[in-house]
Order: structure tokens, then sequence, then C-alpha cells
């Protein structure tokens, strides 16, 4: 049958040649991921087990076919007679063998819809364990890991793994069963026959070998060339205007130019080894198979082959040598999966977020009051950023937090928000440690707008109300107005129902930052953060929004955190920062009397 041989193309990637660092360990968890689709797979093997099994039994069938019909034949022309094709003269036969060839077919479609859906089923449940996992991993793991390993095993290593299960897994099981079955079926026939068939393979096997060994050589050499490309577009991309504000375009051209033309030699003799050299293995088998075919033939021509036993082996042959051919390629392609799982189940195997408290606290609205009592906290257990951090907030007080930058006001904001968890000490939200809240209870109680603007492809409406999808559209007019982002809004095109595409570059960072804030006053929380909220606004809109804050944070706890110390002179509680701990706090004019280090970065800026 060509069913299998028809449908193998040698195909590689920079990635096919990745070895796991503990593939039998990987095995196992990929044994217990595919736990409910166990008999599945066992449907699989069996179904690769009978198609294996009428592949061997069909040449040998067509060998008995062709040896009855030579004879028939034979006969017939002895006897001046014609010849003719009857259900008793061989007939019934020929429609046996059409059956088999069906059925052999229809397993081959089986086995393939079945790994289909066993493929696509695993990959669904490893992306929804990865989903859930990034809900649970702390902070710190994605303070270490970079954005684009996290998407690239969400994306590259869970598509290169279904690929490989639907096709790869599949043939390498096909391959063995045939080359198997086929050896022994061939040694039946003619020993020497199959040794030469081994020899050729064999050389056939070392070329492969040789070719692996370049082909992973220069598909690295070609991966780290896409690395430099890519950091080059991006780089001349996101660059953009300052490269034609300083009229460098010719030279972001010419390391582009230098960047591709490194990646176009490293791809050139990257496909001449995936491509070039394949046909010269093929061709290695070739050479194998005519000389075998010679032999064969001298063999029936003497008599030691019948006709029918001639076009069996010759099939099986066929049925063999294709396999060792890709073998080693598919081996590669395996490996390159488990790798790729490997990174997945390490990434699942992450020390996950505290778990939540068996018996919680609640508060459904908090009065604002927080406590630090002797906070102590470090990003590693060896490396303590802060000691003995402690203050006290009343309800409906404005806190400012202030110091140069790394001296660690955001930190302490998401100790408050419990994004990373303290190594000593407590924290208290109206006298309750938010170790014994849940992560949603305490945030619910949380309003938090970052420097960092992040809007979503979507309405600005639908922006503003992303902490409160139920909003109406009342309620986030009258959130944009007190942000003062409603005056900009209607002079959209659709107002608030104008689509933020492509990084919200319709619109400028300033306005930005009014929607992210129109949002936070959209949720109404108990507690207002503002990490650096006005620092892309003009001073015009930076007073507005202070009028407007003013306003909104009546009866409400706010954190601020501001390096424009006139932004607030007013604050109840102003917290200097320097290297993790509060080295100063009190009111301005308590700090400015102190003559500290909060007066000297004070008078520094107005100097």
């Amino acid at each position: 049958m060509s069913d299998y041989n028809d449908n193998v193309d040698i195909v590689s990637s920079d990635s096919d040649f990745e070895i796991p660092i503990n593939a039998r360990q990987t095995i196992k968890k990929l044994w217990r991921s595919v736990g409910d689709q166990r008999g599945r797979l066992t449907a699989v093997l069996l179904s690769v087990f009978v198609y294996v099994l009428l592949s061997m039994i069909s040449p040998m069938y067509s060998a008995y076919i062709v040896d009855r019909l030579w004879m028939d034949v034979k006969e017939a022309a002895e006897h001046g007679a014609i010849f003719r094709i009857s259900l008793d003269a061989c007939g019934r036969d020929i429609l046996f063998l059409l059956l088999i060839y069906a059925v052999t077919a229809a397993f081959y479609t089986l086995q393939s819809f079945l790994m289909a859906g066993f493929a696509e089923k695993l990959n669904l449940r490893l992306r929804t364990e990865i989903s859930e996992k990034l809900n649970k991993l702390p902070l710190s793991y994605f303070d270490r890991t970079k954005t684009g390993d996290i998407l690239s095993r969400l994306i590259n290593d869970l598509d290169k793994t279904s690929e490989v299960l639907q096709t790869g897994a599949l043939k390498f099981f096909i391959s063995i069963g045939l080359i198997a079955g086929s050896l022994v079926m061939m040694l039946r026939l003619s020993v020497a026959l199959t040794i030469i068939f081994l020899i050729f393979m064999a050389l056939a096997l070392a070329a492969t070998k040789f070719v692996s060994a370049k082909t992973l050589r220069f598909s690295k050499l070609r991966q780290q060339r896409v690395s430099e490309a890519t950091a080059q577009v991006e780089e001349a991309y996101t660059g953009r205007v300052v490269i034609k504000a300083f009229n460098l375009e010719d030279n972001s051209y010419k390391n582009m130019s230098q960047a591709m033309d490194a990646l176009a030699d490293a791809h050139l003799k990257a496909e001449f080894f995936i491509n070039a050299i394949n046909p010269a293995i093929r061709l290695i088998n070739r050479f194998g198979q005519v000389f075998i075919a010679v032999l064969a033939g001298n063999m029936l021509i003497e008599g030691r082959l019948s006709a029918g036993m001639f076009q069996a082996f010759l099939q099986y042959l066929n049925q063999a040598s294709e396999p060792f051919t890709e073998a080693a390629y598919m081996i590669n392609s395996i490996q390159a999966a488990l790798a790729s799982l490997e990174r997945i189940y390490d990434m699942l195997e992450e020390e996950e977020i505290s778990p939540e408290p068996a018996s919680p606290s609640v508060i459904n609205r908090a009065f604002g009051s927080v406590e630090f009592q002797n906070v102590r906290f470090g990003y590693t257990p060896d490396n303590i950023l802060m000691r003995n951090v402690v203050f006290a907030v009343e309800p409906g007080q404005k806190v400012a937090i202030v110091g140069s930058t790394g001296a660690g006001k955001t930190t302490l904001i998401n100790l408050l928000m419990r994004f990373y968890e303290l190594n000593g000490g407590k924290i208290l939200l109206d006298g309750i440690d938010i170790k014994t809240m849940t992560r949603s209870n305490l945030r619910d109680n949380l309003g938090m707008v970052l420097q960092d603007t992040w809007l979503f492809d979507g309405t600005v409406a639908e922006n503003i109300a992303y902490g409160k999808p139920e909003a109406s559209k009342e309620e986030i007019i009258a959130a944009a107005k007190a942000a003062r982002a409603d005056f900009f809004i209607r002079a959209m095109s659709n107002g608030y129902d104008t689509v933020l595409t492509n990084d919200s570059e319709n619109i400028s960072i300033g306005q930005r930052q009014l929607l992210t804030i129109a949002r936070a006053f959209l949720r109404d929380p108990a507690l207002i953060i503002l990490d650096e909220a006005t620092s892309s606004v003009d001073t015009r809109t930076e007073i507005e929004i202070g009028r407007a804050m003013k306003e909104l944070m009546k009866n409400r706890t706010s954190f601020v955190i501001a390096h424009r110390l006139s932004t607030i002179i007013d604050a109840d509680l102003i917290l200097l920062m320097q290297n993790g701990n509060i080295i100063e706090q009190g009111t301005h004019k308590t700090l400015l009397k102190a003559k500290g280090a909060y007066a000297d970065l004070y008078y520094s800026q107005f100097a």
C-alpha cells in the first residue's frame, strides 16, 4: 500500500531539533494528562495494528493472485483457449484483495481522525490548564519571565505538540509497524535480498545522521538570525518617530539590510541541508532498490522466485524503505514536541500564589483604615527590600508616597493589593489582616490607576466600564465627566462608541490616562490608588483632574504615588521612601520643619 508513502514529506523547522532534558518524566506527565483519552489512544493503536497487519497481508495475497493468474494464463495458452477472469477464475480473489485495500484505507482514515481528535482535545486541555495557571501564578513569576516566553509556550509549543501528535506520532507508530512487519515478510521471501536491503538502509541512515547534525547547526544559526532580524524590525517600528526626527533612516535601513542579509545566508544554508540533501539520501535508497530488483529479477528467471513473490518482495521493500529514511526526522520531530511539552509542564508546575483562607474574613465595603505593622518584604528571601515598615492611615485620608526611582513606592502599593506575599509583619484593612481575606474581596475594595495605561480593543465606553461591565451609559458618562474625559470623548468620531484599536494610537497618551482614571472612578472603590496617574497629562488637565479627584476622594482613602511634590502638598500623610524603607513620614508642613530628606527633595524641585 502507498497510503503512507504518498503522504510522507520531510518537513523540518528550526525547532525540530530540540531535545528534552528528561523525556521519560515528560512522557509520564503526558500519560497523566491523557487520562480521559486513553480509550481513544488505545483505539488508535489497535487501528494502527490492523492497518499494518492488512498492509502485510495484501502483498502476499496479491502474490498468490499473480501466481494463480500466471498459471491460468499458461494453461490457457497451452490448450489454445482464451483466458478469461470470472468469479470462479480469480474474480473472487481479486475482489477480496480490493476489499483488503478498501479496509486498509478505512483504518488509515479512522486512525488519522482519532489521532486528530486526541491531539486537539489534549491541546484544549493544556490551554485550559495554562489559562487557569496564569491566574494562580504570583507576580514574581511574571517579573522573572519574559512575555515572549510565556506567549511562546501558549502558542508555539502547544501548536507544535498538537501538530506532531496528529501527524508525526501517528506516522512514527505506522513506521515502526511497517518496518518490523515488512522485514519479517522479506526474510521469509529471501534472506539474502533482505540483508542487501539492510546494508543500503544503513548507508541511508548514516547519511541522514550526517545531514541532521548539519541541519541542527544551521537551523540554530538561522533561529538566531531570525531573532536578530525581528529585534531590528521591532526597534525600527517602535522608534520610527525618533529615527525620522534625527534623520537616521539610512542608518536604520543599513542595519536592517545587514540583519536580513545574515538571515538570508543562514536560511540558504539551512534550507540546502533540509531540502537539497534529502533527494541524495533517497537516491541511495533508489540505488538499493534497483540493485535488489535486478537480483530479484535474476532469481525470478532462475525460478528461485515466482512472479507473485517477486512483486510482493518489491512491495515490502517499498513499505520498509521510506519509513527507514524518515525515521531520524520523525524522532527529531517527536523530540521537539517533547521539549515543548517539557516547557509547558515546567510552567504548569510553577509555584502558585498561597491558597485562599478556608474561612475568609469578608469586608463588603471598607471604611478605609489601613495599617502596616512591622512589614518585612523581599522579592527573594535572601534579598530583603523592606524592613520594619510601619504607618497607619485613617479612613478618608490622602496618603502620598514619594521618593526617587526604585525607592519601593510601587512595591508598597503592590503589597497592599496583595500582589506579593509578606516575609513578615501584617497589613490591616479596617483592622482585619488582609491575609485572612480572599484576594478578590480585598481588590473589590480597591481601585487602581497605573502610570502605564492599558486599554483593549473595544469602544471607549467598554474600556471605561472594564471594572464594572454592568454599568449603565449614564454611569459611564458620569465617570468620564468626573475624570475630565467627557469633553474629548464627545469630540471623537463616534463619541463613546468610538473603537480603540492598534494600541489606542488614535488618542493621545494623556487621553488614555484620563480613560483609565474614569475606569477607576466608575468602579467607586473604598480606596483609590494612583500610581503617577497624572504623569502624562498637561498642567491644565492635571489641575482639572486634581479638582475632580479632590471631590471624588472625599470619604475615601487614597494612596498617591507622585514625583511632582507640588501635587501632594495637601496630603494628610506623606511617606518618603528610600531603598524600600520609609525614612520620613508626616504632613508637608511638619516634614519641611524637620529640614530632613523631604525638605531637601522639595526645595530641589523649586530651586
